[in-house]
């Protein structure tokens, strides 16, 4: 893999965590998260989203489960774990996903 696409992995990782830092209860959906992948700029298939969701599972960074929803076949759903969240306020940083910036 190209430092390039190791990069791209890393930082969607990072939007991953950081929109569903942003829920009221840190879910969404992987349709949701495939649109939100795609508004940065980085248009990657669904496969490809699915991929970064099972690598957060194996840190530990998010809770993965698979539903079925009418009208839109199997979903994954993502829930952001402590871990997860520890690395969005950086008090605990994951390998294999981009820090967060300061803010300015």
């Amino acid at each position: 893999m190209s430092s390039y696409e190791q990069r791209c992995q890393e930082d969607a990782r990072l939007a991953i965590l950081a929109e569903l830092a942003r829920q009221s209860d840190a879910r969404l959906n992987s349709l949701s998260i495939s649109r939100i992948i795609d508004a940065l700029g980085m248009r990657r298939s669904r496969d490809w989203v699915e991929n970064q969701l099972r690598r957060l599972d194996e840190f530990g960074a998010i809770n993965l489960r698979s539903e079925t929803i009418s009208g839109m076949g199997e979903v994954s759903i993502a829930t952001l774990t402590r871990t997860g969240r520890d690395h969005v306020e950086r008090r605990a940083l994951l390998a294999g996903v981009t820090p967060p910036m300061d803010e300015e």
